[in-house]
C-alpha cells in the first residue's frame, strides 16, 4: 500500500469538493422539508459510528493506522465489525452523505460515489489482501458473515 493521504482527510478534501460544486452549480439545489435535520442525524450517526469503530480498535490494542494494517494484532470482528467490515469507512460516508443533503445539489451523488469507489479500490482492497495474508482462514470466514461495507 502507498496511501499518502489518510483517509479522513480524503473525505474532508471531497467535502470541500462538494461545497465547491454546490457553489458552482447553485442551480441544481434544493430545499425539502426536515432537510436540516436528515443532514444533521446522518452526520451525527456517522460521527458516532466513527468513535465507536475507534474504539473497538484501542479495545483490541491493535493499530489503527491505515498506513500500515500489517501492524494489525488482533482481527476485530465484535460490535459494529459484525455488521460491516469496515465501519471506519462507512461512517465517512455517513458523514459525506449529511453534508450532500445538507448541501442538497445532487450533482454531489456522483462525489459520494466516486469517494466510496476510491476508498474501496485504493484502500479497502489492499487493506483485505493485508489482512487476508496475517489471517488467512479466519479473514476468509469473517468475510463470508460479514459485507464489506454494510
Amino acid at each position: 500500500m502507498k496511501l499518502i493521504v489518510p483517509p479522513p482527510v480524503q473525505a474532508a478534501i471531497a467535502g470541500v469538493v462538494m461545497w465547491l460544486v454546490a457553489r458552482q452549480f447553485p442551480e441544481l439545489s434544493f430545499s425539502f422539508p426536515f432537510q436540516r435535520l436528515l443532514a444533521g442525524g446522518l452526520i451525527a450517526v456517522g460521527l458516532v459510528i466513527e468513535l465507536i469503530a475507534i474504539r473497538a480498535f484501542f479495545r483490541a490494542r491493535t493499530a489503527i493506522t491505515p498506513f500500515q494494517p500489517s501492524k494489525t494484532k488482533t482481527l476485530v470482528v465484535d460490535g459494529l465489525y459484525r455488521f460491516s467490515r469496515n465501519p471506519m469507512y462507512l461512517g465517512l460516508v455517513l458523514l459525506l452523505a449529511g453534508w450532500l443533503f445538507w448541501l442538497a445539489n445532487p450533482a454531489n451523488v456522483v462525489l459520494l460515489g466516486a469517494f466510496m469507489a476510491y476508498i474501496t479500490i485504493f484502500q479497502i482492497k489492499p487493506e483485505e489482501a493485508v489482512l487476508r495474508a496475517k489471517f488467512g482462514p479466519e479473514y476468509d470466514a469473517y468475510c463470508r458473515r460479514v459485507r464489506r461495507w454494510v
